[in-house]
C-alpha cells in the first residue's frame, strides 16, 4: 500500500516536472513574440512628382453700360461677338467656349444726390474658354490687349482668373504609392541598422492624403502632386 502511493507520488512529480517544462518552453515562446512585436518601427516615406497641367478654365469678364436695358443687352451680344471671333482667330473651338447669364445693375438706384452716373444701367458677362490647349491659352493672353481696342471692357477680379488643372491623378497613383512606400522602407532600413536589426514586414500602413498644388506663382501650369505616405514595419 505503502509502495503504491510512494508511485504515484513519483508520477505526480513527474507529470509537474513535465508540465513546467513545457510552461516553460512556451513562456520563452510567448515573451520572444511579445518582444519581437514590440520591435516596431513607425516611418513615413514621400513621393513627389511635377506634372503639366492637362485642363485650363480662362474667364474673359467683360462690363457694357446703356441707358436702357435693350440698349444694354445689345452691347452685351456685340461684346461677346467680339471676343468669341477673337478666340475662334486663335485656334479655339466654339464647343470650348461657353457664355454665363450676365449679371445687370441699375446704377441709378443704387445713388444718390444730383451727382449720377452717364448710363443707368450696367452688366457684367463672362466668356469662359475651357479647353485642353494649355499652351495655346498662354500664347493668346498677351494678345487680348487687341479686345480693348475694339473697345471691349475687359475687367479684372479674383473670382475670374485663369485656372491650369491636371486631371491624371489616377494615372499616378499606383506609381506614387510605390515610390512612398519605397522611400518608407529605406528610412526603416536606416533605423534598422541603428538598432543592429532586419526589417520585416508590415505591420501596419496608412495612404496618405494626394495633394496637387502649382509650382510656384510664375507658373502655375506646372503641378507638384505629393503623397506622404505612413508605415509600421516589424524589426527583427
Amino acid at each position: 500500500m505503502k509502495a503504491n502511493g510512494t508511485g504515484q507520488a513519483a508520477l505526480l512529480g513527474g507529470l509537474i516536472a513535465l508540465g513546467l517544462i513545457w510552461g516553460g518552453s512556451y513562456l520563452k515562446d510567448a515573451v520572444h513574440i511579445w518582444k519581437q512585436a514590440d520591435r516596431v518601427v513607425s516611418v513615413k516615406g514621400l513621393a513627389e512628382r511635377e506634372v503639366q497641367a492637362d485642363l485650363v478654365l480662362w474667364p474673359l469678364s467683360f462690363s457694357v453700360a446703356a441707358d436702357s436695358l435693350e440698349g444694354l443687352y445689345d452691347a452685351i451680344d456685340r461684346d461677346r461677338t467680339k471676343i468669341t471671333a477673337f478666340l475662334l482667330l486663335h485656334g479655339f473651338d466654339q464647343s470650348e467656349l461657353s457664355f454665363s447669364a450676365p449679371t445687370v445693375q441699375d446704377v441709378w438706384a443704387s445713388q444718390y444726390g444730383e451727382q449720377r452716373a452717364p448710363q443707368r444701367y450696367r452688366a457684367d458677362a463672362v466668356l469662359l474658354v475651357r479647353s485642353n490647349k494649355v499652351e495655346g491659352v498662354k500664347n493668346t493672353q498677351p494678345a487680348v490687349a487687341g479686345l480693348v481696342s475694339q473697345g471691349v471692357l475687359l475687367t479684372q477680379s479674383y473670382e475670374h482668373k485663369t485656372q491650369y488643372v491636371f486631371t491624371g491623378l489616377n494615372d499616378i497613383k499606383p506609381d506614387m504609392i510605390a515610390e512612398a512606400t519605397a522611400n518608407a522602407r529605406e528610412a526603416a532600413r536606416q533605423f534598422a541598422d541603428d538598432a543592429d536589426a532586419e526589417v520585416g514586414g508590415i505591420r501596419a500602413a496608412q495612404q496618405g492624403y494626394f495633394s496637387i498644388t502649382d509650382l510656384d506663382a510664375y507658373t502655375p501650369e506646372i503641378k507638384r502632386v505629393r503623397v506622404v505616405t505612413s508605415v509600421d514595419y516589424l524589426l527583427e
